[in-house]
């Protein structure tokens, strides 16, 4: 039987890479700016929930919008552009999805982007009801690694990596007796929002089964 598992803390990220870098964003961006924030209206930002960021490298400059009742922030920089979202879950994906493609849209109109390269990831903290977080790390710990001492693990960490896939597995610094699961995938430019949100809900469900979990929804 699955253990249940409560998700305390949640976190999702989208970085979209322009094909090349728009300088309009990076030197006279006001129009485009004022642009975004129009499109974002129905959320509530106000004047104080923008924010510029001006020194290190031209791709670390732009723009950050807070949407603070939900929770968002969507980056605008000449090279790329990026949406976050905080306390996350599935029953939200209607919602950040509306968010980000009134964003975006807005932002290839007038900024020109072109888009060349999608990457989407979830960060869950995870926090067994009954059993010791140990004990869902365990399967991933090498006997050989274990074997350099006769007292337990205290905890671990596993990544893998592929062309466009990395799973990172670990004790959780965030939750007491939790585990820190991120799960990232690369999406081609073409794929739709909808489309990379499928993947990541079953990347998930994949994740939880080779763990043995199940989130307690009660």
């Amino acid at each position: 039987m699955a253990e249940l598992v409560t998700i305390p803390i949640s976190f999702f990220e989208l970085t979209i890479d322009y094909e090349s870098p728009a300088i309009k964003l990076l030197m006279d961006r006001a129009g485009i700016i004022q642009g975004v924030f129009e499109a974002l209206k129905p959320w509530n930002p106000g004047a104080d929930d923008i924010e510029a960021h001006t020194t290190g490298k031209n791709s670390e400059q732009g723009v950050t919008f807070k949407l603070p009742l939900k929770r968002v922030a969507f980056f605008v920089g000449m090279a790329s552009c990026r949406l976050t979202r905080d306390d996350v879950d599935w029953g939200a994906v209607e919602e950040t999805t509306a968010i980000l493609d009134a964003a975006l849209s807005t932002l290839t109109r007038l900024g020109g982007i072109s888009i060349a390269a999608q990457r989407a990831s979830v960060s869950l903290h995870i926090q067994p009801r009954t059993m010791p977080f140990m004990e869902l790390l365990n399967p991933f710990v090498s006997p050989h690694l274990a074997g350099l001492e006769n007292e337990p693990i205290k905890t671990m960490a596993a990544v893998a990596k592929w062309g466009k896939r990395k799973v990172t597995i670990d004790g959780s610094g965030a939750v007491a007796n939790g585990v820190f699961l991120r799960f990232e995938r690369e999406f081609e430019r073409s794929s739709t929002h909808e489309e990379m949100a499928h993947q990541l809900w079953n990347d998930e469900r994949e994740l939880f089964k080779i763990l043995g979990v199940e989130e307690d929804r009660g």
